[in-house]
């Protein structure tokens, strides 16, 4: 992973951390280890509360209605990879 992106992605590892208070540091997110369900744990509110922090950090809407989000929010990598190619700030 380039650079660039690896810092983007340890940003989001910070932002899901701290809008979810979890109790692990960012570091401990794997990139591939998926976020819903298995791996992180994370449940549907806990997805919208971090689809509605991405969307005020990075200046892009993520819906709920979405067909992608099942992708998009896969893993940290992937959610990483959508904020790449959406952001406006």
């Amino acid at each position: 992973m380039p650079e660039a992106n690896l810092e983007l992605q340890n940003e989001v590892a910070a932002l899901i951390v701290t809008a979810l208070k979890l109790d692990i540091s960012p570091e401990e997110i794997q990139a591939d280890a998926p976020l819903y369900g298995e791996g992180l744990g994370l449940d549907s509110i806990d997805i919208l509360e971090v689809a509605l922090v991405v969307s005020k950090h990075f200046g892009f809407q993520l819906r709920a209605d979405n067909a992608d989000n099942i992708s998009i929010f896969s893993s940290l990598a992937s959610l990483t990879r959508h904020i790449a190619a959406h952001r406006t700030k």
